[in-house]
């Protein structure tokens, strides 16, 4: 069946979960330097970290936005359809934000500006992790009284972690900022794991 067989029989089980062992260690490694570096696993997004976004419609090049806000936290520069682009801006103190406010009315007057508090976030982070603790003790309980022994069981938890570990380790090599979008896909990935396992 397709182009391409090869017999893995030829290996015994421990020389097999060689390389998933070891992709998990570096995954491990990789998330312990992200958090210590921004104090979570993965790099917070806006909605985790605080910040504003803005969404314009402009003609405006991305090298144009970025010389009009160099006097502010610029992050990033997203481009959408019809001209439109999506800002986001890091913490601020009142007065840098309602100054950055009226230059993007002044500017762009039927911009949409969304501010994020850094309690907020902060607030979002701690539930974020409890949210992940519970849906990942909730599906170790199912998968031990499914099982009721202890080694396909623990098999089972180790590789939806492991898949969580993978997951978010490959997020930061690649860019991918934590926010609450990813960070449901990283509990349906919990259900997708086990389910699969």
């Amino acid at each position: 069946m397709g182009l391409f067989n090869y017999n893995i029989e030829k290996y015994s089980p421990k020389q097999l979960v060689i390389i998933p062992l070891a992709l998990l260690i570096i995954s491990v490694v990789l998330l312990a330097l992200t958090m210590v570096s921004t104090g979570m696993p993965v790099t917070p997004g806006i909605d985790f970290s605080g910040g504003t976004a803005v969404t314009i419609f402009s003609t405006d090049t991305k090298e144009q936005l970025q010389s009009t806000f160099a006097g502010y936290p610029l992050v990033d520069i997203s481009e959408g359809v019809n001209n439109g682009h999506f800002l986001k801006f890091g913490a601020m103190d009142d007065a840098e934000f309602r100054s950055l406010s009226a230059l993007i009315y002044q500017k762009f007057p039927d911009a949409r500006v969304d501010q994020i508090g850094e309690t907020f976030g902060k607030t979002l982070q701690s539930q974020a992790v409890l949210a992940l603790i519970f849906s990942f003790i909730g599906m170790s309980i199912v998968v031990f009284l499914s099982f009721r022994t202890f080694v396909p069981s623990g098999a089972v938890v180790l590789s939806a972690f492991a898949d969580i570990v993978m997951t978010a380790a490959a997020m930061n090599i690649v860019g991918i900022p934590l926010s609450l979008g990813t960070l449901a896909a990283l509990l349906m990935l919990i259900g997708y794991s086990v389910d699969s396992d």
